[in-house]
């Protein structure tokens, strides 16, 4: 697992279909400035010198919960798994399975 591939919010930037497809550097390394906009749990957790949301002590925090339920980009838990797995040190992650397709 490359290191610099763990986006803040949990998700893991070396598995995400729009990596290749919008040339994205991945969310460490864009430091909040997204292909798709400025990411506000991004600039919350470099506000804290966090490397990820993991190692916040509101986690997780109300903008990190909606960005977990948000039905178009949200996730099953996988997030918060891989966020507290990270803070212990696990070098692994669980890719996303998205809402709308369990849900269905």
């Amino acid at each position: 697992m490359d290191k610099q591939m763990i986006a803040m919010c949990g998700a893991y930037c070396g598995a995400c279909e729009w990596k290749e497809k919008t040339n994205c550097p991945g969310c460490q390394a864009a430091q909040g400035k997204m292909f798709w906009g400025e990411c506000t749990i991004a600039k919350c957790s470099i506000e804290k010198s966090f490397n990820h949301c993991g190692h916040c002590s509101k986690l997780p925090c109300d903008n990190l919960q909606s960005a977990f339920d948000n039905p178009e980009h949200g996730d099953n838990g996988e997030r918060l798994i891989n966020l507290r797995n990270w803070k212990a040190g696990k070098e692994s992650y669980i890719e996303l399975t998205k809402l709308h397709e369990v849900n269905d």
